[in-house]
Parts: C-alpha cells; structure tokens; sequence
C-alpha cells in the first residue's frame, strides 16, 4: 500500500516492479484501508507504515499521533470489519523503552517513551494486544531495535554517515555534520528483521516479541567503520553540531531475543561491522554511476581515480 504522491517515487522497490501490485490506501483514511482489504483479500497484513523519523517527530507530534498511533487502530478495525481471517503485524520500537528500566530489553521490561515518536509506538503496540485479546485477532507486534540497509533513508544516522563517507571519498563533498556520536544502540540488519517479522505470522498462536542483536554500539564506532572503509580519517572530515542533538536522549537500549530465538528460531547473520560495510558500498556504488551519468561532479580530481 502507497499513499497518492503528485511524484512517483519507487526506487527502493524497482528490483521488485514487475513482482508486486501497489494499492492506493492512507492510514488516516478508514474507507481505504477497508477497501483494500475486501479487494484484494490478504492472508497477512505487515504495518510498517509510520511518521518513523523521531526528529521529526518533535516538530509534527500531532501528525505522529495521528499515522504512528490512530493509524493503527484504523488499519486493526479494518481487519476485524472484513469477516475473514487476517494475520496481523504491527512495527513496534525500541523507542518504546526510551529511559530504560532494564537492561537489556526483554518482552517484559516496562515502556518509557522519550519522544512522540515513542509514545505513538506505544499506543500502537498496546492497541494491537487489546484488539487481539478482545476479538480473537491473529495480531502481534515486532519490538524491534534498530534496523538498516542501503534502502534506509538518508536522514537517518548510518545511512546519513555511510553516504557521507561515500561523497567525501569520492570528492563530492568536504564534511559531514553529525550529532551525538556518543549514543549507543543495538544495529541489525533489515533483511535479518523482516525473516522475524515473517516468522511471528507463522506461529500457532500470536504473541509479541522483542527483536535485536543484543550488541551495543555508539555512533562513533559506526563512523570509524565507514570512514575506514574508505580508507579515511573520520576526525578529518567530522563536525559536531548540538542543534542535531536529540531534545532527550534515549539512555542504553540493547536487546534481549532470547524468546525469539528460542520460539521462533530466529537469529541475526549480518554483524555490526558487516551491516555498515554493505551500506557504504552501496552508496559508493550509487555515486560512482552518478558521477558516470554525469549526474554529480566530484570536486577533487584525484578522487575520480576510484572509478577507475
């Protein structure tokens, strides 16, 4: 499901154009979502639909209600109103833990959200127990940590610095702007996450289950990766800006898939290290056949020699 944009944009999917049937719906809209689901009669509904960016959450807290939060209970009602058997997962966070209480992070450790963001993921989550349990819905939710591949979008924090190690290595830019690079967080694979999120909806009975690696890493050891994969001193190129600072700052979520990988047999195949390499190949990848187009200049001569 899409929303109507005036411009197209499918250019994390175009691997899969000719695979897939792309369905106009909006969660602040009950009627499309309903329609949607009487037309095209799915077994298995995944919401990963989200105002997902928690920066943004602070300027549109409202908007984040209304997608990350209400959206939910739209897309649960539409899935009771069909008469038929859905499956349904909810895109729960982290986030969710926000100051913890423990650590790590297990199904049972108590929420503390510290952004909207949060808190919207939070109602999410506790809406879709309370539909499962009071109208024997198939729904579970996904805690899931951080998540990344080269499809992440370019605001978030690895894929802002893996594409930034790309452009400065490739002399398309001098710097790159970055906030706390003393935040920790549990990184994993996308590719790892969504096998999880596809084995919940195959279990007998609905339950909901916490989602990591269960390693902490700060922004910094991320930056290090990638700026030595292109054979560069980060401390060079670096600059630190407060105002990129979050208002509150999460504390140590790292999680605790024990029941994961006990249940569902779950675990993750991409390390850290490799996660960060992928994506910093990709964006090299994806640079290097823009400046070929001619789309992008490279400031630095020497630094076309990579193309070579």
């Amino acid at each position: 499901m899409l929303r109507r944009l005036s411009l197209e944009n499918y250019a994390r999917i175009e691997h899969l154009a000719d695979r897939v049937l792309l369905a106009q719906g909006d969660l602040l809209d009950q009627n499309s979502l309903s329609n949607i689901l009487r037309e095209h009669e799915p077994d298995e509904v995944y919401n990963l639909a989200a105002m997902s960016f928690v920066p943004t959450s602070w300027n549109q807290p409202v908007l984040t209600g209304e997608f990350t939060a209400l959206g939910v209970t739209r897309m649960l009602e539409a899935v009771r109103m069909v008469g038929r058997p859905v499956k349904f997962y909810q895109a729960s966070s982290s986030e969710m833990f926000g100051k913890v209480r423990q650590s790590p992070q297990n199904e049972d450790t108590p929420f503390y959200p510290r952004s909207p963001y949060g808190v919207a993921k939070t109602y999410g989550h506790y809406i879709t127990v309370n539909y499962r349990e009071s109208y024997d819905i198939f729904a579970v939710s996904g805690v899931l940590f951080n998540h990344e591949s080269p499809r992440r979008g370019l605001e978030f924090f690895p894929r802002k610095v893996s594409d930034g190690a790309a452009r400065i290595a490739l002399g398309l830019t001098d710097e790159l702007e970055l906030g706390n690079l003393d935040a920790r967080r549990d990184w994993g694979f996308a590719e790892d996450y969504v096998r999880a999120m596809w084995l919940m909806l195959q279990q007998d009975e609905p339950d909901d289950f916490v989602v990591g690696t269960g390693e902490l890493h700060s922004c910094r050891e991320l930056v290090e990766i990638a700026f030595e994969r292109v054979g560069l001193d980060p401390d060079e190129y670096i600059k630190v800006d407060p105002r990129l600072f979050r208002p509150a700052e999460v504390d140590l979520l790292v999680a605790d898939s024990t029941k994961a990988r006990t249940e569902l047999g779950w675990k993750p195949e991409v390390s850290f290290e490799q996660l960060v390499n992928i994506m910093v190949d990709a964006d090299l990848k994806r640079h290097e056949q823009s400046i070929r187009r001619g789309d992008s200049v490279p400031r630095h001569k020497a630094a076309v020699g990579r193309l070579n």
